[in-house]
Parts: structure tokens; sequence; C-alpha cells
């Protein structure tokens, strides 16, 4: 693609980064930010100093204890909760005037918060402010939803998403406002590719058992407790496969390992429920064959883009923006929400041998998939405003 020659911008991100810790949000915005410093702006973070209250925050602690990212300015500014601090954070982006404020809004949660930075900050008449809603309708809907996004909506001047679902979701809202549709960037920040032996063995894995692996944070709508069930069936007992789930409980464990229990599968689940370090990421990645995202709802989903890293094969529900991403029995396998069809997905790919092909046709799929061609594509929107 031709780039042409464009002024150094100011740019602002208003988000979770460190040292908030890392999870899907922060080290996008990170990783975001280090793309537009390699086109030559000049970028600023402001994170915050509360983003959820503790009553709203299910895992154990909010905060990181990485070292922090190298190479980025970040300040710590924004109480979701406070809205004197909301009026003082947007008379002073105010007052500094980039040429551009990126939102990151994920949750109607963040509606006041960041609709009221965007309000007053816009005032200058210079400043232009572009979101990049994760979801403007949440997987997990609570009354007033719909009012708070709406009010964030109203005062911003264009939307980024990053899946065809939610470009939809927003025409309940607006339909004038400019938009554009661009696929979530690789995660290509948590370390190279090692071999599967060192990964299993760092972790402490056997190193003759195959794993399949589900990532991230465990909220219901992920549908760990589809997949377990889909892992009870006994055809994959033929199989030496296990079930690594990585990744904290974000929502009760009770149900899960109740599943775990009344099936007996204690054998045959590896379960690693920490908070997973970003530092540890690519051990989990390299030491599996395939990754399972077994969601009931989804707009789009960071896992894929760090699967693609890391050249893995996938096999995922077909639901909101997943399908989208991974072309079905080429880099993996596209099935719907049924424990069925997950089961026989699994099953396939180890008795097909698919492991090695869909990874090599992840490796050549991921090209695409460029933080240029994202940041490119939101230049694009704010050239537009």
């Amino acid at each position: 693609m031709h780039k042409q020659k464009q002024e150094k911008k100011k740019i602002a991100i208003v988000g979770s980064a460190y040292p908030l810790r890392g999870g899907g949000i922060a080290t996008f915005n990170e990783r975001m930010a280090k793309a537009f410093i390699d086109n030559g702006d000049d970028v600023k973070i402001y994170t915050f100093s509360l983003q959820y209250p503790s009553i709203l925050f299910p895992g154990k602690t909010q905060y990181s204890e990485e070292e922090p990212p190298e190479g980025l300015d970040i300040e710590v500014m924004v109480n979701s909760i406070n809205p004197l601090n909301w009026i003082k954070v947007g008379r002073y982006l105010r007052k500094q005037a980039p040429d551009l404020v990126i939102l990151r809004y994920w949750i109607p949660f963040m509606g006041p918060c960041l609709g009221t930075i965007s309000k007053i900050v816009r005032k200058n008449r210079k400043t232009k402010v572009i979101a990049i809603t994760d979801n403007v309708i949440p997987h997990e809907k609570k009354p007033g939803d719909t009012l708070l996004s709406k009010y964030f909506i109203k005062n911003v001047d264009a939307f980024i998403t990053m899946s065809k679902s939610v470009l939809n979701d927003l025409n309940q809202f607006d339909t004038k406002k400019p938009r554009k549709y661009t696929p979530h960037p690789l995660y290509d920040n948590f370390g190279e590719i090692i071999h599967k032996e060192t990964a299993k063995e760092q972790l402490g894995l056997d190193a003759k058992t195959n794993y399949i692996l589900f990532f991230g944070f465990i909220r219901d709508y992920k549908g760990l407790d589809i997949l377990l069930k889909a892992f009870a069936d006994e055809k994959l007992r033929e199989l030496p496969v296990k079930l690594l789930i990585a990744g904290e409980f974000y929502s009760k464990p009770d149900k899960y390992l109740e599943i775990i229990k009344k099936h007996r599968l204690e054998d045959y689940i590896e379960l690693r429920t920490d908070f997973i370090a970003n530092t540890d990421v690519h051990k989990y990645f390299c030491a599996s064959d395939v990754v399972v995202q077994p969601y009931k709802t989804a707009t789009q989903s960071g896992i894929t883009q760090v699967a693609y890293h890391f050249n893995k094969p996938m096999i995922t529900t077909n639901v909101g923006g997943l399908a989208e991403l991974i072309p079905n029995e080429k880099v993996g396998y596209v099935v719907n929400t049924d424990k069925q069809e997950i089961t026989d997905a699994i099953y396939k790919f180890y008795e097909l041998n698919k492991e090695e092909e869909f990874s090599r046709n992840a490796a050549e799929e991921k090209k695409k998939y460029s933080w240029e061609v994202f940041v490119e594509n939101l230049l694009q929107i704010y050239r537009s405003l």
C-alpha cells in the first residue's frame, strides 16, 4: 500500500494502560500507541487512576506487577466514577489541543466518563475524537446500558469497529457519523514462537500429551461450560489430549468445577486459573496444538489475534465477528454453539492430522492483520472529519 507523507500529529489515547494489568484492552492500547509512534506521530496515553470500583471488578487485582512498557508516555489521570475528574481531564485535554483523541469504548459503564471528557475536549474546535468501539451493546446486559451508550455516541466525531456486528449495532444509536470496520490487528507483542517441547517444559506440562487451549479471562459468555461438556465426550478419551484452561475466573468458578467433577474430567484438564502475565502468554500458545473459542456471544476477540501471531489453528463458534477472521477448514473449524459440534471438530482436527496444514495457512492468513493497515484506516477517518 502506497502511503503519502503525512504531517506529524499530536495524538492522545484515553483508555486502559499500564500500570493497570494487561488484559486485552490495555495491551491493545499500548501496542496501538507504538504503531502510531512508528508512523511518526507524537502519542501520549491517559490511563485510569480508577478504572472500576472494586465492587464491579471480578478479578483479584487491577494492577500489573510487570515492568512498564518501554518507550511509551503514559499518564495516570482518569477516574471513571468522579464527574469532577471528568471535567478536569476534559479541560486539560481541550487546552493541550491534540489533533486527535482516541477513546476506547468497551462497556456502557464508561459512557458518562468518556462521553463527558469528549464533549469538553471538542469545544476547542480543533481536536477530533474517534472512538474505537469494542461493543456498544454489551455481552452481559444491564438496565441503563442503552442510555449510557447513547450519551457517549452523541459526544464523539467518528467510530472504528473491529467487527461487522458492532458496525451494525451502531446504527441503533446513530446513522450519520463516519465509521469504518477494520479487523482487530495482530497481538505481536507477546514474544517469539518457541518450540512446543520447550513451552511444555517451562509450564511443567507432560511432554507426551497434546493440549487444546482455552485462554483468557473466564466470563460466562465465553462458553467454557459448553467446551467442558463437549470435552467430556468419550470419543475424545481415545486421543492423548488434555484441555489447558489458562486465565483468571471473572465469573463464579463453581459451575465449571461442578461440570469437571460430574464428568470426572480431573485427569484430562489442566487448570491454570491465576492471571497470566504478558511474559508467559507465549508459553501457553506455543505448548498447544489448537485454540478453542466456544463463545456464546462475541463481537471480536483479541485471542484470535494472539493465536494468529503464534500460527495456531483455531476452533471457534459462529457468533458475532469471530467467523469473519477464521476461514473454515483453512485455519480451523467454525461451528455452532453446540457441544456435539465442538466435540466433533476437536476429534476431526486430530483424526485428520490438521495441525501442520492449518498452522501453515494461519501464517499466511495473518499477513492481512497488520498494525499499519489499522493505523491507516483510522487516519483515513480522521482526515475525512
